[in-house]
């Protein structure tokens, strides 16, 4: 599961949208009905996903690029989160900021988000405006109108949101430092989604135009709809609107060698919005949808989510020396995250806090968890799954990112059973592991600023 608290990202989508008191319902294998899906690739190469289901009459679509952050060369960074904003300047056949008036206008939504591994794109439409939104969408993969005006624009644009949702907000130029400090050198994960500003200003138009000619491309991107449509003839609206659109040379992603840490790391930085201390704890695991990551998800549920979780327990509700903790993995397709992330009360150092989650960790490491905790978890999964699909927007989303990262929308379906097999002695097992001080990184965040050197 994503971690909750991670909201500086731009466009970072949790999983699953945990919710309790569904699990009855949940467990039916009904509701995984409407999961009919039929998979298809044009000649340029655009996978397809159809999801056709009556129940709304709605149509979402859901455009995924294969590329994020990670695909950034070092001085290049912050360019797919640009792309985000670019898409939205016009077209060929489509004027700056119509993309959005003419889905709004029609009672329907629409929106884009960055991560490290993809960058999407999306509309929720009433179902007999189908054809809008794909038009839309194909128009500007063929022909966004990357000008020095647009681009000028939106790296303002950029630049601004980067001060007011991060460099002026508590708490949250952390978020970016601690996967720096963690992933080190690894550049794929250690530098941040919303790019170096100093980038952005450096980096000439020819070089945006590149970006966009060899990422943007139909061989390079997925196209998932789910709602109320016919899929045949979906399918034939796709290639009218899509199959001429030329492939593009893109380059495969080669990724480093993970990173490795055999010590402890540790920093303290200072934070002159933050009101309270508070801390980072990270951990290296591996990437998404390998065993010991459903584990190691279903390990952080029972440790914090929720008010019976065992670190709000403890430090919340007994020892009342935070103020808020969460815990969570980040999900990434690549070497991946554990975090722990606390706020303390006030009069109580990050050290407290720090001593007793490590007991913790120590105590399950040496004798796992109860088993009604195990299967608190895999309720809360397994509503989670269920409910986070009922929406056609969600399950456009969800099959676009399977078919994306894993080659196969249909192992969606299969999702849930990994989770479902996890058992207490993997949990057990994972907690050794990964739990090792030699595998942590430690961020304490102090309020105010760093006192200046004595002179000598």
């Amino acid at each position: 599961m994503k971690r909750i608290f991670v909201t500086i990202t731009v466009g970072v989508v949790a999983a699953f949208a945990l919710g309790g008191g569904h699990t009855a319902a949940a467990q039916s294998p009904a509701a995984l009905s409407n999961l009919q899906i039929r998979r298809a690739t044009l000649d340029n190469g655009l996978r397809v996903v159809l999801n056709e289901d009556h129940t709304v009459p709605t149509v979402a679509i859901s455009v995924y690029y294969d590329v994020g952050s990670r695909n950034e060369v070092k001085g290049r960074s912050g360019f797919a989160h640009l792309f985000e904003h670019m898409m939205f300047q016009g077209s060929e056949n489509v004027s700056k900021g119509e993309h959005f008036s003419l889905i709004i206008n029609r009672g329907g939504s629409v929106n884009g988000t960055t991560s490290n591994d993809r960058t999407n794109y999306f509309e929720t439409l009433p179902a007999n405006e189908l054809a809008l939104g794909l038009w839309l969408e194909a128009d500007r993969m063929r022909s966004l109108a990357v000008t020095q005006e647009n681009f000028e624009n939106q790296r303002l644009t950029v630049m601004e949101e980067r001060r007011q949702r991060i460099d002026n907000q508590p708490y949250i130029p952390s978020m970016l430092r601690i996967n720096e400090l963690t992933y080190g050198d690894y550049w794929p994960y250690a530098h941040s989604t919303i790019g170096d500003m100093q980038d952005l200003i450096d980096a000439p138009l020819e070089a945006v135009q590149e970006f966009f000619d060899t990422y943007y491309a139909p061989n390079n991107a997925v196209l998932s709809i789910s709602g109320d449509f016919d899929t045949e003839e979906t399918l034939r609206l796709v290639e009218t609107y899509f199959g001429a659109i030329p492939v593009r040379k893109t380059p495969p992603y080669i990724a480093p060698p993970p990173p490795e840490q055999t010590e402890e790391r540790t920093e303290t930085m200072y934070d002159p919005n933050a009101t309270l201390p508070a801390f980072h704890l990270a951990y290296h695991i591996p990437p998404s949808r390998t065993p010991d990551h459903y584990a190691l998800e279903l390990l952080a549920i029972v440790l914090g989510d929720g008010e019976s979780s065992r670190l709000y327990q403890k430090l919340i509700k007994e020892e009342a020396i935070c103020q808020d903790i969460a815990v969570g993995t980040d999900d990434r397709r690549g070497p991946d995250l554990l975090s722990v992330w606390a706020v303390m009360s006030s009069g109580h150092a990050n050290e407290q806090a720090q001593k007793l989650i490590f007991a913790e960790f120590d105590s399950i490491a040496a004798e796992g968890i109860d088993p009604r905790e195990l299967e608190k978890a895999k309720n809360r999964i397994r509503a989670a799954f269920v409910f986070g699909l009922q929406s056609n927007m969600s399950r456009s989303q969800r099959l676009a990112e399977f078919e994306l990262f894993w080659g196969d929308a249909n192992l969606l379906k299969l999702e849930l059973d990994h989770y479902l097999a996890v058992t207490g002695d993997d949990i057990k097992r994972v907690a050794g592991t990964y739990f090792q001080a030699s595998n942590r990184t430690v961020l304490d965040v102090l309020p105010g600023t760093a006192a200046a050197p004595k002179e000598k």
